[in-house]
């Protein structure tokens, strides 16, 4: 398993961090980088793929040493979601495999927050962005109830540092701060396993 298609997508987008882009042109150059990265399921070393009996779980892949962004893999068991949360930063969601859907949310007269349009079912291949200008509340979950879905999250921040919000449906919030699932990160610039 080879890991250069993670690499190449973390020196794409080390490259376009080290430009001045506001948050769109980020968004719209990053997501193609993205989808790039998930059109294929060649890559991911299956440790940052297994999933947990009672949680999802998010493996850190790559954390810019800058913090300007971070990759995850988020891997969720058959059934498994997450509660109403936000990021506090841009972020694509780019799905490897599975299925993820997610339902956006937004507050309502008096505080409350109420689901905001339709949930968006994510294929294989497909990407999709949050940010705080463009929306950043949501519940996602993993669309099969049998399988395990994996999805690959790219991030304007090391994420799993990032001060963030739960939310229940009254408008209430409560704090959060991530984490990793995993302690180790694969090493990208290894490439002794890798063909010449």
């Amino acid at each position: 398993m080879s890991n250069s298609p993670l690499r190449d997508f973390v020196v794409a987008v080390t490259h376009l961090v080290d430009q001045p882009h506001t948050e769109p042109e980020i968004l719209a150059a990053v997501g193609p980088e993205l989808a790039k990265l998930v059109a294929r399921d060649d890559w991911l070393p299956d440790e940052l793929a297994q999933p947990h009996p009672q949680f999802y779980r998010q493996y850190l892949l790559h954390a810019d040493p800058l913090e300007r962004f971070s990759v995850v893999s988020f891997v969720w068991g058959p059934g498994q979601r997450t509660p109403i949360h936000d990021h506090q930063v841009w972020g694509l969601i780019g799905m490897l495999r599975g299925q993820e859907t997610a339902q956006p949310f937004g507050f309502a007269a008096g505080g409350r927050l109420q689901a905001q349009g339709d949930a968006v079912t994510l294929q294989p291949g497909q990407v999709e962005a949050v940010s705080p200008s463009i929306g950043d509340i949501h519940q996602v979950s993993n669309a099969w109830a049998d399988h395990t879905s994996v999805s690959i999250h790219v991030y304007g921040a090391n994420i799993g540092a990032v001060h963030r919000w739960t939310y229940a449906e009254d408008g209430s919030r409560k704090p959060f701060v991530s984490g990793y699932s995993n302690t180790s990160v694969p090493n990208l610039w290894d490439r002794s396993k890798e063909n010449p």
